[in-house]
């Protein structure tokens, strides 16, 4: 058994209620409940809030809220491993351990269930303890340079100034739209990032909605996919 883990709490301050905002005529967290179902991989797609009404528009989008989450994992500085261990915990304590649980963020727009899939496949594939999609950097960040307010500009690493960036390796950035992992990883608190394989995505399927001009992007992005 898979079961895909939602975490929305009801707490971001930077753009108020965003799991539930409108976005493109429906709450922003119906797209990821959506690419969920979508997928055919998941026997429960789980909402993991603190929060009344996120759960009450959950349920009308189509997921289910089985546990609130405790007030102890819903502030600014909870990170996503003990959120999702929560849920997994949960369902082993219910007689009912999955094999697979994929933390899905809750403003993800353009996730498609095709990646979830392509994703899937790969965690089995490796037999991974986690897997989750990245994106390339447009840039080389080993080109990459500061710039100090009195003097010239100055490489990080500067033992790259003169090199091709077409000889340099491609380096990639989390794209924060999921994360498939085994049960015991999550349990375990078992990082994510650093025991994890990446699933490669094109960046125009990607963007992160933190802020207001991000929703701007997000949305702009979301009418020319």
């Amino acid at each position: 058994m898979n079961i895909a883990v939602i975490p929305a709490r009801g707490g971001s301050k930077r753009i108020p209620r965003k799991n539930i905002r409108p976005f493109g005529g429906k709450p922003m967290m119906a797209y990821a409940i959506e690419a969920a179902r979508a997928s055919g991989l998941f026997e429960h797609v789980v909402v993991s809030t603190d929060d009344e009404q996120i759960a009450s528009v959950a349920q009308a989008c189509g997921a289910t809220v089985p546990f609130m989450r405790p007030a102890e994992l819903s502030d600014d500085q909870t990170v996503t491993v003990p959120v999702i261990a929560h849920a997994a915990q949960w369902f082993v304590d219910q007689g009912q351990a999955p094999q697979a649980v994929c933390c899905i963020y809750p403003c993800v727009p353009l996730l498609r269930a095709e990646d979830l899939r392509g994703a899937y496949a790969l965690f089995m594939q490796r037999d991974a303890a986690y897997v989750y999609p990245v994106v390339a950097f447009h840039s080389s960040p080993w080109r990459g340079m500061t710039k100090p307010d009195d003097g010239p500009m100055k490489f990080v690493y500067p033992e790259y100034e003169l090199s091709r960036t077409q000889d340099l390796p491609r380096c990639f950035y989390d794209a924060g739209q999921f994360y498939w992992g085994k049960t015991g990883s999550w349990t375990s608190g078992l990082r994510m990032h650093s025991n994890g394989h990446g699933y490669e995505m094109p960046a125009h399927r990607v963007v992160d909605v933190d802020t207001p001009d991000d929703w701007q992007r997000a949305e702009m992005m979301a009418k020319a996919a």
